[in-house]
């Protein structure tokens, strides 16, 4: 388990919009990432009859809507202990294989950090 608070304020900031993104939709995952620039997309997960994505996936997929070029970190809250292989990936394709993904409980405490490659 990882020290929330020893998080930088940039990390912290996107584990608490996941978060936030869980709660208020009422879904299983809330997610968010930063690009190059600092900016911040957020999404929860997409459960529809013709369409479901993760919640990380779907906010790689903001980013990249949105011109983002690359991305520095990505968090997602989630009951799960870990982020499947095709969030990794959708985040390494944007961000690169080192990319960090924090991966927290719906208390927003992260459990453990891994790379998207």
């Amino acid at each position: 388990m990882t020290d929330s608070s020893a998080l930088d304020p940039e990390d912290r900031k996107i584990v608490t919009l996941a978060r936030s993104a869980r709660a208020r939709n009422g879904v299983p995952e809330g997610a968010a990432v930063r690009d190059e620039t600092g900016r911040t997309y957020v999404a929860g997960t997409v459960a529809l009859d013709s369409l479901k994505l993760s919640a990380l996936r779907t906010a790689v997929a903001m980013a990249v809507a949105s011109g983002a070029k690359s991305l520095e970190a990505a968090a997602v809250v989630t009951e799960a202990e870990s982020v499947p292989a095709e969030d990794r990936a959708a985040v390494a394709d944007l961000g690169g294989p080192g990319t960090a993904v924090l991966i927290a409980g719906p208390d927003g405490t992260v459990r453990s950090t891994v790379t998207a490659g």
